[in-house]
């Protein structure tokens, strides 16, 4: 197995590549009883056109049939579901589905080699049936609606329409009662043969064990599948300027929410050093020991520290700064007024104390077996080395620094969605 190394935080990941085309990642803990498990496919709601790799058939699904899909491979055919399998076994087992990758995990401290036969029996065994695809419609009909009235999804969708015009990024994950009445086995099978293939999926286990003996466990559970070549994917063609600069809605809530967003250019090249100085910024801008923030909360503006978060792929990259604030339409004002000043007069030293407290943020995640994986499988999909936050961070300057600034936070590339109280 080929092995990465953090000697900084004294981390190892063990990497085997199968010849099914399966990737695995290997993280031994020794100081944890618990394993963490997560088996994911290269599959996400923005996948919905794409040709198929041995008929060359170019394919459209319906908005919603990657979490559908999810849904539907817990079943089986003797009609027990798999997560309550894992549940008796007194592990705790989920999946998910994001825009661009769908994952099947568990973790547990006991009755590990039952619930690995459980998550490779049932990943590698779809069951799809008219009926049992009609039933799922009106489960997933009812999580829509629950999705449909939640005020911090709708804040983050309604961003997502400012931000993009045409990407598939604005789908959402769920999709709609419309788009999923189109779903049937035939699309499910489809989809599944094409996107749950090894060569398409990644496999990551942290926690207490010996990599060697882990991958043999693996590789036995795995059964035969023919190679299949590359998945060409289709994506409307990238967009430089947001679609619209401001976007409300009206729910229940006790105070309005907010989130501002910067659309940022696709990077190739440098991610991770610039994730790491977008961290910075953001910190610097409007982190709980920024002097904006204490202005705002002390004013009563600011009800809290906002989140901040900086998304990316190779489809999409934006900044996006939520919270809950009296005036939404201040917060954007003074925070761009703070972002101007920066420019005009970038302080160092509050630069080099928001350097060390991402760094902190970055050791920290080390700590915990779930975040390890979690980090791991989403840096893989966006071909990162999750270690090179750690390796590469000193190279983020203050010079470097300044130049993302200038470049990721324009004014002409802001929105604001908010949610107001009826």
């Amino acid at each position: 197995m080929k092995v990465i190394e953090s000697l900084k935080i004294k981390e190892k990941v063990y990497i085997e590549k199968l010849e099914n085309g399966l990737t695995i990642l290997l993280v031994p803990k020794e100081t944890t009883n618990k394993k963490y498990v997560m088996w994911s496919t290269h599959f996400g709601s923005i996948d919905n056109h794409f040709i198929m790799p041995e008929t060359k058939e170019e394919v459209y699904v319906p908005d919603g049939v990657a979490h559908f899909l999810e849904h539907k491979m817990f079943e089986q055919p003797n009609g027990t579901n798999s997560l309550d399998t894992l549940m008796a076994l007194g592990v705790d087992a989920n999946a998910y589905t994001t825009n661009n990758h769908t994952a099947y995990l568990f973790e547990t401290t006991e009755h590990f080699m039952e619930a690995l036969d459980e998550l490779m029996d049932y990943v590698q065994h779809p069951y799809f049936t008219d009926q049992n695809v009609e039933k799922e419609k009106g489960i997933i009909g009812q999580e829509i609606g629950m999705y449909d009235d939640d005020p911090g999804w709708q804040l983050y969708m309604n961003a997502l329409d400012c931000l993009y015009k045409e990407n598939a990024i604005k789908i959402d994950i769920a999709g709609t009662v419309e788009s999923i009445s189109k779903i049937d086995k035939d699309v499910l099978y489809k989809c599944y043969n094409t996107f749950y293939h090894p060569s398409n999926m990644v496999m990551v286990i942290c926690g207490n064990f010996k990599p060697e003996e882990m991958l043999e466990e693996i590789k036995k559970r795995l059964i035969e599948k023919p190679k299949q070549g590359e998945i060409k994917r289709i994506y409307a063609p990238q967009e430089i300027d947001i679609h619209m600069p401001y976007k409300e809605s009206t729910m229940e809530v006790s105070q309005p929410l907010f989130m501002i967003g910067f659309k940022d250019s696709i990077e190739q090249e440098n991610k991770v050093q610039k994730h790491i100085a977008i961290e910075i910024l953001m910190n610097m801008f409007i982190g709980k020991s920024s002097p904006l923030y204490q202005k705002l909360y002390q004013e009563g503006i600011l009800l809290a520290q906002p989140d901040l978060d900086y998304e990316f792929t190779n489809e999409y990259a934006h900044v996006l700064i939520s919270g809950q604030a009296k005036d939404p339409q201040k917060i954007q004002q003074e925070l761009l007024q703070e972002i101007q000043k920066q420019k005009e007069n970038f302080d160092e030293a509050h630069f080099e104390r928001m350097k060390k407290k991402v760094y902190g943020d970055y050791v920290v995640e080390y700590n915990n077996i779930s975040d390890i994986a979690r980090m791991l499988l989403s840096d893989y999909f966006k071909g990162i080395n999750s270690f090179d936050y750690i390796e590469q961070f000193q190279t983020v300057t203050a010079e470097y620094t300044k130049q993302i600034l200038q470049e990721v936070f324009d004014e002409k590339k802001c929105i604001l969605s908010v949610v107001k109280a009826k």
